[in-house]
């Protein structure tokens, strides 16, 4: 047996792995170090420490198993919908220059209180919460599907492996902060990079590889959810990037010039990345037999070698998601909703809250990974008509239209993330989820859209003056 298949080599793959982020973070004390990543200088990270953090945070444990999911079922159009979420990175680079240039906020919550108030903070902190404890909740969960998988029949394998990747994660974060968070990144994607070049190497090169069939391929479901989800993509990708505060964060670190390069950067070399991977499950569902599932198909086409740095890519990604969503917790927690003193104590007890809160969501015992994208993803386009009406057109909104916009939003997420429920079964009269989830997106967008345009009509219109009939 070969060097690959033996499950302990990824067991110690990983072990050098946290050994190598353990010792590349510092031990910070100091509140510009632990929530703004600064050295001991008080230098900002530089270009390139920026775009590899913004892609492996981006190139989720989740996310690469949701592109090669989709590919699996959907064909290439499930990895195009998939790698359209990251155009994310050029709408945020938008955002996040009108914040910090035009509205001279040192933050998306400080804009959002400038124009809404602690109302309009408060209901955007709720949704921000909520999405980095999915994010610990679902690479937690990846990590448990793997060794699960590698150790079958071993009692207790995904438990141990879930909570020592946790303790790991949770340690050396709470070390270092937002900039060991950065440190670690940086070595995290080279090894990432090593071990998908590798394995994307062994993909092309295979006798059975075609890249015309890969290209046109139908999946084992048929392309049309896959289409459906593509338009979905368009539809959320103005507000995703504004939910997500791992992106946001690292975008009022540099001077302006640096920050427009490093979401540049990291559009491209993260949709390559979950493009190429996407792939992996294209070419499985190609050569799937009926009933068969991905995995299966995998470990049938694929040499030990290649499971073994698909395995380590998917792992090492869920390592350095677990980093930023914790130091992007504490800077949420300490410096934007206030609780506590600024100080980076109180970061580290806020670390372990949400990891804490991560570990209970896998008690609900749900292992669909799109359905955190989809249903974080639809509660955030409450932004879409913000982003639009207040941050790039200036207009004085007034705060019920806000509140009519998020409560459609948490609406549409809390009826999509029970789809499966026999009761919206009949109100959406069984169409495919991801066709629920299409009519959803419209529905929140118009209702968002509409409030706000009414909203600016009522501001627009002089004291006094009447209504035109």
């Amino acid at each position: 047996m070969s060097f690959f298949a033996e499950p302990l080599a990824l067991v110690a793959f990983v072990a050098v792995t946290a050994v190598v982020c353990v010792f590349l973070s510092p031990r910070v004390a100091g509140v510009a170090g632990f929530f703004s990543g600064q050295d001991d200088s008080g230098r900002a990270p530089g270009l390139w420490t920026l775009v590899l953090s913004q892609v492996t945070t981006w190139i989720f444990a989740r996310s690469l198993m949701n592109a090669a999911i989709l590919g699996f079922y959907y064909g290439i159009a499930g990895v195009l919908a998939y790698t359209a979420y990251y155009a994310s990175f050029l709408t945020g680079a938008a955002i996040v220059d009108q914040v910090r240039f035009r509205h001279g906020a040192g933050s998306f919550q400080d804009f959002l209180r400038n124009r809404f108030g602690r109302a309009g903070v408060t209901c955007y902190n709720a949704v921000v919460a909520l999405r980095l404890i999915s994010e610990v909740f679902a690479n937690l969960l990846v990590v448990g599907v793997i060794f699960a998988g590698l150790f079958a029949g071993q009692p207790y394998i995904r438990e141990i492996a879930i909570a020592a990747f946790a303790l790991v994660g949770l340690g050396y974060s709470m070390m270092g902060g937002l900039r060991a968070s950065l440190r670690t990144d940086v070595a995290q994607m080279l090894f990432f990079l090593v071990v998908l070049t590798g394995a994307a190497i062994a993909l092309f090169t295979a006798p059975e590889f075609n890249l015309g069939a890969v290209l046109s391929a139908q999946g084992v479901a048929g392309p049309a959810p896959g289409w459906v989800l593509l338009a979905v993509a368009a539809l959320q990708v103005l507000s995703y990037p504004a939910h997500d505060p791992v992106m946001l964060d690292r975008g009022f670190l540099a001077d302006r010039r640096t920050t427009r390069l490093s979401f540049l950067h990291a559009f491209w070399i993260s949709a390559v990345c979950i493009f190429v991977f996407g792939l992996f499950g294209t070419q499985a569902g190609l050569l799937a037999n009926a009933g068969e599932a991905m995995g299966t198909v995998w470990l049938r086409l694929f040499s030990p070698a290649v499971m073994f740095c698909l395995n380590a890519a998917l792992l090492v990604s869920a390592m350095s998601t677990l980093d930023s969503a914790l130091s992007s917790a504490a800077r949420l927690a300490v410096i934007e909703m206030r609780i506590g003193a600024p100080t980076a104590g109180n970061g580290r007890i806020a670390m372990a809250l949400f990891m804490l809160g991560g570990l209970l969501f896998l008690l609900a015992g749900t292992e669909d990974l799109y359905a955190a994208v989809a249903v974080s993803g639809t509660a955030s386009m409450f932004l879409a008509p913000v982003i639009v009406f207040s941050l790039f057109g200036g207009r004085d909104i007034p705060l019920w239209s806000f509140l009519i916009a998020f409560s459609a939003a948490i609406a549409g997420a809390a009826l999509y993330f029970f789809n499966g429920h026999p009761a919206v079964q009949g109100f959406s009269g069984g169409a495919h989820k991801y066709t629920l989830l299409l009519w959803i997106c419209v529905a929140v967008l118009s209702v968002g859209f509409t409030a706000f345009a009414l909203g600016a009509m009522r501001r627009a219109r002089p004291a006094g003056s009447l209504p035109v009939s």
